[in-house]
């Protein structure tokens, strides 16, 4: 400190110590506030069906059509049914055994019966369900890289892993350079070539956009140069935030004409491509995939899903293989759907993705569903006598 810095210091604390000894006696020190309550704790959400309390309801008429794609769709999940965990703690393969051996044998005509004499049909905690929708949808892409198909298609990178922490949760993520463990890549880090040079890509896509939205459907058809067509599904996640970009358009005022379905955004991001580039990095969760051959896409079951029949929902909450019955403000929605798949935004009691298959009818269903109402959920009798006593 210079002398000259020093000195106006000490003439500065001086005359600050002369204001001070001038001013007038303090009063006397005022009564503590008093104690504020401690905050009342708010219990945490469910973590799965039983928890969150299941009743018996009556069963509701079936339209003969929904419960004769819904019996189709059960029909393919038996398989895995009868062999599989359930996560939310309901069933137990052996009580699908009957059910699904009864479903091979049902004749034309009698699926709406079957669902409702042969199911216990039940609530899950309060029974208010949203749904929203998703299709197979189609992009343009290319076996190789080249001027017009700039956009790497990546299947699962070998360091992507799980590791496995005390409170039995199994996050994804790597280990790094220095042997810790860490989150795995983001979006914006993958797009910025985190993964480039790994030989990962399974194709190339020509337009960002619809690689973006072909993620968040989970599984999708690659339009090749010569015609001919590359379906992918949905094979690993790289364990980041699945992040709306329709709700980030909403809380920011930004909402296009048209609102916040898929098309009105799509246009959005084209319209406004710095911001829109920027908008989709924030939602850090990507998707890899892997080829698919023969019928499809696969669903979580690892069965082929089907259109109008298939609906996506927490497993922690409905088994997956289970008949639900929705009853939504928009009719399209309404009816007998199988419990086939899962998703990264789909978590909760009652809340679900109803799945419309490919074409551009599907996508104007699906990128525009939104829709409120009730959901049932249909088990197999041993379960529901299990999880709710009769007195």
């Amino acid at each position: 400190m210079t002398t000259a810095f020093r000195a106006l210091a000490l003439a500065s604390l001086a005359l600050l110590s002369a204001c001070v000894s001038r001013q007038p006696p303090s009063p006397p020190p005022a009564a503590p506030p008093p104690i504020a309550p401690p905050p009342v704790a708010v219990p945490p959400p469910p973590a799965n069906a039983l928890l969150a309390g299941i009743a018996r309801v009556s069963p509701q008429p079936i339209p003969a059509a929904d419960a004769e794609r819904a019996l189709g769709a059960f029909r393919t999940s038996c398989p895995v049914l009868i062999k599989r965990r359930d996560a939310s703690g309901l069933t137990q393969p052996q009580d699908w055994t009957a059910l699904c051996a009864e479903a091979a044998t049902v004749p034309q005509g009698s699926a709406a019966a079957f669902f409702r004499d042969r199911f216990e049909w039940v609530r899950v905690g309060e029974g208010k369900a949203f749904a929203t929708g998703y299709y197979e949808p189609e992009i343009a892409g290319s076996r190789t890289p080249g001027p017009n198909y700039p956009v790497p298609i990546y299947g699962v990178p070998a360091d992507l892993s799980r590791d496995t922490r005390p409170d039995g949760t199994k996050p994804r993520g790597r280990t790094d350079h220095e042997g810790y463990f860490v989150p795995y890549y983001t979006r914006g880090e993958i797009d910025d070539g985190a993964l480039s040079g790994r030989g990962l890509e399974l194709g190339w896509a020509a337009d960002p956009i619809e690689l973006f939205f072909l993620q968040i459907q989970g599984s999708g058809r690659v339009r090749l140069p010569d015609g001919g067509v590359m379906r992918i599904g949905y094979a690993e996640q790289n364990g980041r935030e699945y992040v709306a970009v329709g709700r980030l358009l909403r809380e920011r005022n930004l909402l296009p004409a048209g609102g916040a379905s898929m098309k009105a955004i799509v246009e959005w991001l084209r319209a406004n491509p710095d911001q829109g580039r920027a908008l989709m990095r924030e939602n850090l969760s990507y998707i890899f995939f892997k080829e698919l051959t023969g019928a499809g896409p696969l669903g979580a079951l690892a069965v082929a899903v089907t259109p109008h029949a298939t609906v996506a929902a927490d497993p922690a909450f409905v088994p997956l293989g289970a008949p639900v019955f929705l009853t939504l403000d928009r009719s399209e929605a309404n009816g007998l759907w199988i419990a086939q798949d899962t998703g990264g935004a789909i978590k909760g009691a009652n809340r679900f993705d109803t799945f419309w298959g490919a074409g551009s009818e599907a996508e104007r269903l699906a990128g525009g569903m939104s829709a409120s109402g009730s959901a049932l959920v249909l088990l197999p009798r041993a379960a529901v006598a299990r999880a709710t006593p009769r007195p």
